[in-house]
């Protein structure tokens, strides 16, 4: 799958990500995207994924009849992220078109 990190996703994750093809808002050049135009952005050129740390994503998107799965983490520091990057890697691997998932991740 065609994975991209949001601007706040730490770019650790992706090598935990190696099944997949992954690129960020950066290097896309979408960095200055709003959430609206990212996700029409993306779509359009084809991501499967947006992995983002915006909690409030569907409630300021309508997400209905997108194609594009997303995928929320519940915290973006490194540190804590780390200690359940299974969780995530097993969230996008099971994302599928139009579906969206929060990855709570506990604080400590």
């Amino acid at each position: 799958m065609r994975v991209l990190f949001d601007q706040a996703t730490p770019v650790p994750i992706r090598t935990y990500l190696d099944q997949h093809i992954v690129s960020t808002a950066a290097q896309q050049g979408w960095d200055k995207f709003k959430n609206g135009d990212l996700l029409a952005a993306a779509e359009a050129a084809g991501f499967d994924v947006l992995l983002t740390t915006d909690k409030n994503m569907r409630y300021q998107q309508n997400l209905k009849g997108r194609k594009i799965a997303v995928v929320v983490l519940g915290r973006q520091q490194w540190p804590q992220l780390l200690l359940h990057v299974l969780r995530i890697v097993e969230g996008v691997n099971a994302a599928v078109p139009g579906s969206y998932l929060e990855i709570e991740i506990p604080a400590g």
